[in-house]
C-alpha cells in the first residue's frame, strides 16, 4: 500500500484521475461505450509518460525499494485507475435504468457483459503495455502503440455485437438475459486477474536486466 500511496500522490498524472471518473459516461444516451475502455487505457499511458518526463524511474531508484517493487506500484496504480472507472460507472449503470433511458442506438449497452468485456480489454491491454514498456523503461509512446492494436480490435468488436441477430441477449437488460451474460463477466473477471499478475510478472523479470 505504500507504493500505491506513493505512485498515487507522486506519479498519477491529474488527467488520468479524471479519466477514472469517465465511467459516468454510461449515462449518455447516444455513445460508443466502449470508448470509456480507451479512456482508461490512456490514463496509465499518461501517467508512464508524465513518469519518465519527471524521472520517476531515477527518484524510485534511489529509494530503499527493487525494481520489482517499482513494477508492482505502477501495476498497481494501473490496476487502481482501471477498477475504479469500472467500480465508478455501476451507480451510473443503475440510475440510467432507472431513468428509463433508451438503449444505446450506437453500440452495446451498458450490461453485465459489456463490464465483462471491460475486463478482458484492459487485462490485454495490461498485458502488451506493461511487458513492453519494461523492456527498457522509458519507451511509452511504442508500447502504447502496440497495445493500442488489440485495444481497437477489441473495441470495435465490442460494439459489433449489438448489431448481430445472434446476440441481442448480450444488448438487453432483460433479468434473464442478464442471467446468461454473467458468464462472460466471470470469465473478464478471471482474465483480468490472471492477465495482471502474469504481466507484472514478466515486466519485473524484464525490468530487472535494464540498467538504470
Amino acid at each position: 500500500m505504500t507504493l500505491l500511496y506513493k505512485e498515487m500522490r507522486l506519479a498519477a498524472h491529474p488527467t488520468s484521475i479524471v479519466f477514472a471518473f469517465l465511467g459516468c459516461l454510461v449515462l449518455v444516451p447516444s455513445y460508443p461505450y466502449s470508448v470509456i475502455f480507451m479512456f482508461g487505457c490512456l490514463a496509465p499511458y499518461i501517467t508512464f509518460l508524465n513518469a519518465r518526463e519527471t524521472n520517476d524511474i531515477w527518484y524510485t531508484a534511489v529509494l530503499p525499494v527493487t525494481k520489482r517493487e517499482s513494477v508492482l506500484g505502477k501495476c498497481l496504480l494501473t490496476a487502481s485507475f482501471q477498477l475504479f472507472q469500472l467500480l465508478f460507472s455501476v451507480p451510473f449503470t443503475l440510475l440510467r435504468n432507472t431513468m428509463n433511458i433508451a438503449n444505446n442506438p450506437v453500440g452495446l449497452d451498458a450490461t453485465v457483459a459489456w463490464y465483462g468485456f471491460g475486463f478482458i480489454l484492459y487485462a490485454v491491454f495490461d498485458l502488451v503495455f506493461l511487458t513492453a514498456f519494461y523492456k527498457s523503461g522509458y519507451k511509452v509512446g511504442k508500447s502504447f502503440i502496440l497495445a493500442a492494436i488489440p485495444m481497437v480490435f477489441l473495441m470495435v468488436a465490442i460494439e459489433a455485437t449489438s448489431y448481430i441477430p445472434a446476440l441481442v441477449w448480450i444488448d438487453s437488460y432483460q433479468p434473464e438475459h442478464l442471467l446468461i451474460q454473467l458468464p462472460i463477466l466471470i470469465v473478464g473477471i478471471v482474465c483480468y486477474g490472471v492477465f495482471v499478475p502474469l504481466a507484472y510478472r514478466i515486466s519485473a523479470k524484464r525490468f530487472e536486466k535494464v540498467d538504470l
